[in-house]
């Protein structure tokens, strides 16, 4: 995999983890409702998922799917750690170990 190839995977999987982080910040943001639809966080999610799906579709014209689709997984980590920090959840001793498997996962996928 090039620089250029695993670039193009990482930004999309970092743009992923921050849809979903600012959907779930923009649902704590207001009860769920019409008014919803135009909170500036979810209008952030939605152009993340945007920009990372066409992202995503790039890096699948230059990568195998058997080697690019399992780094979706670092978007896991991302959010774990970041849902952490920004909104105060748990990351208990078995989520920290479950991180650690999935590094060692995307670490023998990427290198093979």
């Amino acid at each position: 995999m090039t620089a250029l190839s695993f670039s193009l995977i990482l930004v999309g999987v970092l743009l992923n983890a921050a849809a979903q982080l600012l959907l779930k910040a923009g649902t704590n943001a207001m009860p769920l409702g019409l008014r919803l639809a135009l909170e500036p966080h979810i209008l952030g999610g939605l152009a993340c998922y945007v920009v990372s799906v066409v992202l995503w579709v790039v890096a699948l014209s230059k990568v195998p799917v058997s080697i690019a689709y399992p780094m979706l997984s670092i978007g896991y980590i991302v959010n774990a750690i970041a849902a952490h920090y920004l909104f105060g959840e748990t990351l208990s001793s078995m989520r920290i170990a479950g991180i650690g498997v999935i590094i060692v996962g995307v670490f023998l996928v990427a290198r093979s």
